[in-house]
């Protein structure tokens, strides 16, 4: 495997041709089944979707659905990407790391590019559930692409161990203020919206969910490479399962049948009384 290029001096695999990589993953039949599963689940989502929310007439309820809905939409387009080898890379491991001086290892930084994608479509959906105001979810949102963002640094830093660890950590950070908004700030809203319950399971389920990438990371090739990239790929692709189709079907299938005790948006932009069947 020849260098793509010269980075802080030292010959390192920048990117092998997409050829390379789509084959590379096809090669491994773990990691492409985990591709895989997630496209024929992503397309199978978004078309049920669509489906169960072609008679939403109340405004909020829409713009929830609508929001849910680009979740599969993200998501389908990721996995192809990463099938393609369009965002996948080969990296050689700084000094330190348990990989380090062995043969460059994949790495799916397109997932996170998914993430900064999708799980605003999850906060925004949960915040409009919660009919909190726009100022609270934007800062969420911000700080939860912040936190993809920065893990995406974590991931392809290649000149210093110490460096990954650090946007790791730092990426954990903003993490925990979207955790503190879900937990401490959010759950006040829905009560007075009407909606505390399906906001917390809900709440709940991402919660739980999105705790396992960080964890995952750690112990990834990416961290301290204790499981191979093909058991990584299976871990994300599960809990992306879960915490995007899983949750959006239970969403979507609230909103449909609860119409009547969402809050509609009123005309001039503030919030209006319950809509009506």
């Amino acid at each position: 495997m020849s260098a793509a290029g010269v980075l802080d001096g030292a010959a390192v695999p920048l990117q092998q041709t997409q050829a390379d990589a789509a084959t590379e993953i096809a090669s491994n039949a773990l990691l492409a089944s985990s591709l895989w599963v997630n496209v024929a689940l992503a397309g199978l989502s978004a078309l049920l979707f669509v489906y169960m929310g072609r008679n939403i007439t109340n405004r909020r309820a829409k713009a929830i659905w609508g929001a849910t809905l680009m979740i599969p939409l993200v998501s389908i387009s990721s996995y192809l990407g990463l099938l393609s080898g369009l965002t996948v890379s080969f990296i050689q491991m700084p000094a330190g790391h348990a990989l380090a001086g062995g043969e460059p290892i994949l790495s799916q930084w397109g997932r996170y590019l998914t993430w900064a994608l999708s799980t605003p479509m999850i906060l925004l959906a949960l915040g409009l559930l919660a009919d909190v105001d726009i100022g609270s979810i934007f800062t969420v949102i911000a700080a939860d692409i912040g936190m993809c963002i920065t893990g995406l640094a974590a991931a392809l830093i290649t000149s210093s161990y110490g460096l990954r660890w650090a946007f790791y950590f730092v990426s954990c950070a903003f993490f925990v203020a979207v955790l503190y908004a879900l937990v401490a700030q959010w759950p006040d809203a829905a009560a007075d919206a009407g909606t505390s319950e399906i906001f917390g399971t809900l709440r709940g389920l991402t919660i739980v969910l999105w705790l396992g990438y960080p964890i995952i990371w750690a112990v990834a090739p990416e961290g301290l490479a204790l499981i191979p990239v093909g058991i990584s790929s299976w871990g994300y692709s599960a809990l992306d399962v879960f915490a995007k189709y899983i949750f959006a079907f239970l969403l979507i299938r609230w909103v449909t049948n609860n119409q009547s005790s969402i809050r509609d948006f009123a005309i001039g932009g503030g919030a209006a009384a319950p809509a009506d069947d």
